[in-house]
C-alpha cells in the first residue's frame, strides 16, 4: 500500500500505520482523512493483521491537529461537513475490530488528541503533550473530543482541558487516564511493538470479541450487557480457536491459532 500523507508496513501480524507530513506536525487535512480511510478499510479486511500501531513520524509530533488553512476557509455548512468526515474515518479506526495503538511522541493537540482518543490504547513518550485547544479559535472539538474525553477521563477533568485549552504533559495525561502508560523517546517503539506482540500472540476471535463487548456493552444497561457478553461467550466456544486454546492449555504447549 502507497500513500502520500502516510507510511504502513505490515510484519508478524502487526501494521504499523505512521502519519507522515513532519513539516507541518503532521496535521489532518482531507487528504490525511482520505489515506487514513483507506488504510485502515485495508487493514480491518486482512485477515493476516493483528494488531494496529498508530504513530507519527519523528518525535515533536503525534499530530498537531487540524490543518488551520483548511479551517479558516470553513462557514457553518462545510464545517459540519468536515467534522462529519473526521468522525466518521475515526470511528472506523474505533471498531475496525482490531486493537489500535496510539504511540504519542510528542504533540497531540485538537484533531490529534481526538485521533489518539479514538484509539484502543495510548502509549505516550514522556516528551508527549496532549491538548483540545479549539475553544482558542472560536470552536469545540469536531472529531469526537467532547464525547471520548469525559468517558475516557471523566466529566471534571475533560471539562478542564476543553474549557481552558491547556495542554496536559505525559505524566498529568497518566494519572487522569488519558494515556495508558508512559515510557522514555526512545522506547516508545520497542514498547509498542512488545505490548502488540503480546495481544498478536492471543486467540484473534478472543481479541475481537473483547473489543465487541466493551464497545457495545458500555452503550448497554448491565442487563443487556451481560446478554450480549454471554451470547458472545457462546458464539466463541463453538470455534476451532477455542478447541485450540483448551487443547494447547492441557496439553502444556503454544496455541496455534487459526482465527477460525
Amino acid at each position: 500500500m502507497s500513500y502520500e500523507t502516510l507510511l504502513c508496513e505490515i510484519t508478524d501480524h502487526i501494521a504499523t500505520v505512521t502519519l507522515n507530513r513532519p513539516k507541518v506536525l503532521h496535521a489532518l487535512n482531507t487528504q490525511v482523512f482520505d489515506e487514513l480511510e483507506q488504510v485502515f478499510l485495508a487493514l480491518k479486511s486482512d485477515a493476516s493483521v493483528r494488531v494496529i500501531l498508530l504513530t507519527g513520524a519523528g518525535e515533536k509530533a503525534f499530530a498537531a491537529g487540524a490543518d488551520i488553512n483548511e479551517l479558516r476557509a470553513t462557514d457553518a455548512v462545510t464545517g459540519e461537513a468536515k467534522a462529519r468526515r473526521g468522525q466518521s474515518v475515526f470511528r472506523l479506526i474505533e471498531t475496525c475490530g482490531k486493537p489500535v495503538i496510539a504511540l504519542v511522541n510528542g504533540f497531540a493537540l485538537g484533531g490529534g488528541c481526538e485521533l489518539a482518543l479514538a484509539c484502543t490504547l495510548r502509549l505516550a513518550s514522556e516528551t508527549a503533550r496532549f491538548g483540545q485547544p479549539e475553544v482558542k479559535l472560536g470552536l469545540v472539538p469536531g472529531y469526537g473530543g467532547s464525547q471520548r474525553l469525559p468517558r475516557l477521563v471523566g466529566r471534571s477533568a475533560a471539562l478542564k482541558m476543553l474549557l481552558t485549552g491547556e495542554m496536559v504533559n505525559a505524566s498529568e495525561a497518566l494519572r487522569i487516564g488519558l494515556a495508558d502508560e508512559v515510557v522514555a523517546p526512545d522506547k516508545l517503539m520497542t514498547r509498542g511493538l512488545e505490548l502488540a506482540r503480546t495481544i498478536a500472540g492471543m486467540a484473534p476471535l478472543a481479541i475481537s470479541g473483547c473489543l465487541e463487548a466493551v464497545e457495545q456493552g458500555g452503550e448497554l444497561g448491565l442487563e443487556a450487557a451481560i446478554d450480549l457478553e454471554a451470547r458472545i461467550f457462546g458464539r466463541l466456544c463453538g470455534t476451532a480457536d477455542k478447541a485450540e486454546g483448551t487443547a494447547a492449555f492441557l496439553e502444556k504447549r503454544t496455541a496455534v491459532w487459526t482465527g477460525r
